[in-house]
């Protein structure tokens, strides 16, 4: 092996080291896990959304977190569709200004009107055009990923206005990302 490959390889693990993901509280990884969205298979009906010729339950899952980097403030949570066949993707579900003391989120939290959110915590309008969680519904065709991407934010609350797009929202929760956990689940139809 060369000298400059070695203090390559030496360099990415400095900063790989220095990354917000490898030094969460506790000293274990961010993680984001779900009772109701296995990694990697298929999302359930029950969280599937009802309407545009789906009928799901529309019932946002079940989540849980650990291992937050050090100095979190706030948590955003962010369920895309970047198969969509929109050009840039599809906004299934966006959260932000969920209290740094929170590590879940019950299964129906998404749903407005039944108030499971924490204190404080404020949904954004989605592509199905109002705030909440709109479940999976692609076309017929190949099944689509939907990410459910966990933020730790260095700030306590975002400044956006209370009628912010989702790439708005999205790109303000990139800005002030300390960390991000991740879980991808699977719908096709």
């Amino acid at each position: 092996m060369s000298a400059a490959w070695m203090a390559g390889a030496s360099l990415a693990a400095v900063i790989m080291s220095a990354s917000p993901a490898a030094q969460a509280d506790g000293g274990g990884k961010f993680t984001l896990t779900s009772a109701d969205v296995t990694a990697g298979k298929t999302i359930a009906a029950a969280q599937v959304f009802n309407g545009f010729g789906c009928s799901g339950g529309n019932i946002s899952p079940a989540l849980a977190w650990s291992n937050a980097p050090a100095g979190t403030k706030s948590f955003a949570l962010l369920m895309h569709d970047p198969d969509a066949p929109t050009g840039s993707g599809w906004w299934h579900w966006v959260v932000y200004d969920i209290p740094a003391d929170t590590a879940s989120l019950p299964a129906g939290a998404g749903d407005p009107h039944k108030k499971l959110m924490p204190a404080g915590a404020l949904q954004g309008r989605t592509d199905f055009g109002t705030p909440g969680y709109g479940g999976p519904c692609p076309p017929p065709g190949k099944p689509h990923r939907y990410y459910l991407r966990l933020y730790a934010l260095k700030v306590a609350k975002l400044d956006v206005p209370a009628d912010a797009t989702a790439a708005f929202i999205g790109f303000s929760v990139n800005a002030a990302a300390l960390g991000k956990a991740e879980l991808m689940g699977l719908y096709g139809r």
